[in-house]
């Protein structure tokens, strides 16, 4: 079957079949390659991205940056004091401006409501860079470097511990119903999923054989993980309740207990980053016992977080790519 995403949007992976995700997944294998190799084919050459950043960030913007310049585009970054989106001008009229200017749009921001604005009144690709709800870009890097791992999505046991209904545990569980993967989403039953999303990774499932699981209890949900996975205890933005969320999801730390729990010694460890796992940052000094994974796990031959970080680069120049000019072959 011929997979054609050109003209298409990235805006969360329940709009993309298992078989794009596929596509997608084996053309960022191929860019890599070819970037490790030194051949550049240029694909974007001529193209003019707008980069939207609402929220700050370093793999989201370094990935987009390079990807472009690697493929021959000319990236601009806008960020939340450079434009009037949602200040002086509305979300639709800023898409139909830098549609008419820009090849493709990338938002990084808070409401998802925002991206779909853009999508919407654009007409050019628009890529979803993070939304309070979605998080589509992330979950490629995180899948490409499992198949790395592990040659397969299809029944890898994924065990997501922390928060489980932030955008990470959104995307994940989703893009793990697509695929075909056991996934379970370790968290306090207060931090549980919004049910929509989880009623649609049910759906999703059901047609891929998927399973997917909800539990507060760790023993559970780490048995027999292929994969271990958190983020951070507070997104960005909720920082006034971080005393709070550490005292509720310190049980689910990431440590080495854990991993002894999974019963398999080739777990992998995975986190979309930034990190607490030392006191080496300013929130970790102010808050001792902020750190949802251990030094000993994130710096040990488990963890693959800054493979997992460069395959952001070649996932993002895979959408771009397979969205604004994709290979023949």
């Amino acid at each position: 079957m011929s997979i054609q995403l050109k003209g298409r949007h990235l805006l969360k992976l329940a709009d993309f079949s298992p078989q794009e995700i596929l596509y997608l997944l084996d053309l960022a294998d191929r860019l890599k390659a070819e970037k490790k190799a030194g051949v550049y084919h240029k694909y974007l050459a001529n193209k003019n991205i707008a980069l939207i950043f609402e929220k700050p960030s370093t793999r989201t913007r370094c990935a987009f940056v390079v990807a472009c310049y690697d493929e021959g585009a000319h990236p601009e970054y806008l960020g939340k004091n450079d434009i009037q989106i949602g200040k002086k001008e509305t979300v639709a009229d800023t898409a139909r401006v830098l549609g008419r200017m820009f090849d493709g749009i990338q938002f990084r921001g808070f409401k998802h409501q925002t991206v779909e604005t853009l999508a919407e009144f654009a007409g050019v690709p628009v890529w979803n860079g993070l939304t309070d709800t979605f998080h589509p870009t992330q979950i490629l890097a995180d899948f490409q470097t499992v198949r790395e791992q592990f040659g397969r999505l299809k029944g890898i046991v994924f065990a997501y511990c922390g928060d489980g209904r932030n955008n990470m545990a959104n995307s994940l569980m989703i893009g793990a119903a697509k695929m075909g993967m056991d996934f379970r989403i370790v968290a306090p039953k207060s931090l549980f999923p919004d049910p929509k999303i989880h009623e649609m990774a049910l759906g999703f499932a059901k047609e891929t054989g998927a399973s997917i699981r909800l539990t507060d209890s760790v023993a559970e949900g780490v048995k027999g993980a292929d994969v271990i996975y958190t983020d951070v205890w507070a997104s960005m933005g909720e920082e006034a309740i971080l005393g709070e969320r550490i005292a509720l999801l310190s049980p689910y730390q990431v440590n080495r207990a854990m991993f002894d729990q999974t019963g398999n010694p080739n777990c992998t460890f995975l986190h979309c980053l930034p990190a607490f796992h030392n006191q080496d940052t300013e929130l970790s000094q102010q808050f001792p016992n902020i750190c949802e994974v251990t030094e000993e796990i994130f710096e040990g031959p488990m963890s693959l977080v800054f493979q997992q970080a460069e395959n952001r680069m070649h996932t993002i120049k895979a959408v771009m790519v397979a969205t604004l000019n994709p290979p023949a072959n």
